[in-house]
């Protein structure tokens, strides 16, 4: 007698995949909606108080000097679009990620990149006013070394003595 060949189910593995990219586009649907995640394609500064521990930085901006001439992305963010959006998304994923994991300290710090950002944004909207201070013999200081409450109610890591690599 000859055995019949067992029939496989070969819808199985294609059933199962559809399931898991439905399950993963749902998740990320409901998580991008719960996080407010399309708020951060703008560039208005209530979508960076989206998160709890910015809350003081956005109240201390709206009681700032640059309150009436520069938002969150005009200090923080590079000027071209390119960039800009680069940033974003950078931004975007590491933050998720450490405020979902809790992978952060508070209070939160400004990363190297993102202080570089801010320093060439500092330095291209106040051209006029810094052009006579050059940086001399030695490399200029950051602005906010001097200027480290601007925009926010405490310096928030920035600023203080120089470091021995500012000397």
């Amino acid at each position: 007698m000859s055995r019949q060949p067992v029939r496989r189910w070969t819808w199985r593995w294609p059933l199962a995949a559809a399931f898991a990219v439905a399950l993963f586009v749902g998740l990320s649907i409901v998580t991008m909606v719960q996080g407010q995640a399309f708020s951060y394609f703008s560039t208005k500064p209530e979508a960076c108080a989206n998160c709890h521990v910015m809350q003081p930085h956005l109240d201390g901006w709206q009681h700032g000097s640059h309150h009436a001439v520069a938002t969150c992305s005009d200090c923080h963010l590079p000027a071209t679009f390119v960039d800009k959006y680069r940033a974003k998304m950078a931004n975007g994923w590491h933050h998720s990620l450490a405020f979902t994991t809790g992978g952060f300290t508070e209070p939160i710090r400004i990363k190297a990149t993102n202080a570089a950002a801010l320093e060439k944004n500092c330095r291209r909207c106040h051209a006029d006013t810094i052009a006579h201070t050059g940086p001399g013999p030695q490399p200029a200081l950051p602005c906010v070394h001097c200027h480290a409450h601007v925009g926010h109610p405490s310096p928030a890591g920035i600023g203080g003595p120089p470091t021995a690599t500012e000397r």
